[in-house]
């Protein structure tokens, strides 16, 4: 690959043997409907293959495992890889994913940043009282070891933001081999962080990238000792009771402000929450619950955000996501059908700016809703789309069930332990925090390396 213009880019399966240029290739277009790059999609027998490769590869040493994985984190933030420079790299992922530029370029960071820190982040799951090795000298009198579950790890990836890829190398340092099915809606970061753990030194046999259609993704989990899988909630209920598959599903994280709290004074971090990269996470809130009126604050939000341009993605100005055309429409009629009965403060009337070349930009919508009971409290749409609803503490926990971040802005100890006492309710931060923050060696949902490993006791002579 080359370039940053328009010029079509092969992006290759990187297999046990290499790339592989496969006839069966799909067309990658960008927001604006032109051809971007040729993704190739390679067949049942390849994905065979090459998970059987895997299975019979062995895995580097640990202290291999975590130098290659920071050479790769350096290649991937700074390097050019098959022709592409970083920046050539976020141009592309930008105009396809319609992804702000400038949120791409802070997620390359991000990710090079936890690639460093992929060993810290796996170490902060393993239990205290487990060891690496049986031959640790603790074993002699009995000891639980820290062990893989498996030894190959499928992705099926996330491509609504390229955040997600920060995660599965942590099974790499593990010393799992991984296969990754790169979204079609943005196959360029997976493609350019395998092909920099390869050239940081992993063989073609410990991290693949296999591009698949849709009747064979399934293989590659089948193929696959556990495998992660991105999606919606028809994903998570298919493999909901498959133990050897997480998924990873709708966030509907939220913010709540209790009434000794003023909420003016934490305006920006809630404003932050909704929009901040692109609004299109699972991270980003989509719900407020305000105990008192929530008018004022659904004024302040929609002005603050009606205000924000409409512009197109690799503009380093940029805020909101943008999607084709046809896209976009199709998620303006969603949500005007989801918001009837609410209140429209913003986008009551669409939220499509068109931007002439076959896109659009989604902008920002705000509604307010009766109660905290309301079922729109659980829509989450991939734009900055946020229900703004009254809470009472006779509600309680209730409304602010399963929730993968909660934001709570609030001075009742009492309420923040009932919060985190909750389970459906992943992350609990206090006080000023917005819900999208993510840090290295804190859980998403939960370890990863939580589903990865297991203990098991070894007691020898």
């Amino acid at each position: 690959m080359a370039g940053t213009g328009s010029e079509v880019v092969p992006l290759d399966a990187l297999g046990a043997l290499g790339a592989y240029r496969a006839r069966n290739r799909l067309s990658v277009t960008d927001v604006a409907g032109r051809e971007s790059a040729e993704l190739s999609l390679v067949p049942p027998l390849f994905v065979d293959r090459t998970l059987k490769a895997l299975h019979r590869a062995v895995s580097p040493l640990p202290d291999e495992r975590i130098g290659m994985i920071g050479r790769a984190a350096d290649l991937f933030e700074s390097g050019t890889l098959d022709g592409l420079t970083p920046e050539a790299y976020a141009h592309r992922v930008s105009r396809v994913g319609g992804t702000p530029i400038s949120v791409v370029r802070a997620t390359v960071t991000a990710i090079a940043a936890r690639l460093r820190k992929a060993h810290h982040s796996v170490e902060q799951a393993r239990p205290t009282g487990a060891v690496h090795r049986w031959d640790d000298p603790l074993t002699r009198g009995g000891r639980a070891v820290w062990v893989r579950r498996g030894n190959v790890f499928a992705v099926h990836a996330a491509g609504n933001h390229p955040g997600p890829h920060s995660l599965w190398p942590e099974a790499l340092a593990l010393g799992y081999r991984v296969a990754v099915r790169p979204s079609r809606r943005e196959p360029f970061t997976p493609h350019r962080l395998v092909g920099a753990l390869r050239a940081a030194g992993f063989g073609d046999d410990q991290v693949a990238l296999l591009p698949t259609d849709h009747t064979t993704a399934d293989a590659l989990l089948r193929g696959a000792d556990l495998g992660l899988v991105y999606g919606g909630e028809d994903v998570v209920r298919k493999y909901a009771a498959d133990p050897s598959v997480l998924p990873q599903g709708p966030g509907r994280s939220k913010v709540l402000l209790t009434r000794e709290v003023d909420w003016r004074e934490h305006l920006d971090t809630i404003v932050a929450s909704v929009s901040g990269h692109g609004g299109t996470g699972c991270v980003n809130t989509t719900a407020v619950l305000v105990e008192g009126d929530p008018a004022p604050l659904c004024a302040a939000l929609a002005e603050r955000l009606a205000a924000v341009p409409s512009l197109p993605p690799e503009d380093p100005a940029a805020v909101f996501p943008v999607q084709p055309l046809a896209t976009a429409k199709a998620l303006e009629a969603h949500l005007l059908h989801r918001a009837q009965g609410a209140r429209a403060w913003l986008g009551g009337d669409g939220v499509l700016d068109e931007l002439g070349d076959g896109s659009a930009v989604l902008r920002a919508a705000v509604h307010q809703l009766d109660g905290p009971g309301a079922p729109q409290t659980a829509v989450e749409l991939p734009f900055p789309c946020v229900w703004v609803a009254p809470w009472t503490r006779e509600a309680g926990a209730g409304p602010l069930r399963d929730s993968l971040v909660l934001t709570a802005i609030t001075h009742d100890d009492r309420l923040v332990a009932e919060l985190v006492e909750e389970p459906s309710i992943g992350n609990v931060y206090v006080g000023d925090h917005p819900t999208y923050r993510m840090e290295s060696g804190l859980p998403h949902d939960d370890h990863l390396a939580g589903f990865l490993m297991r203990c098991k006791s070894v007691i020898r002579d």
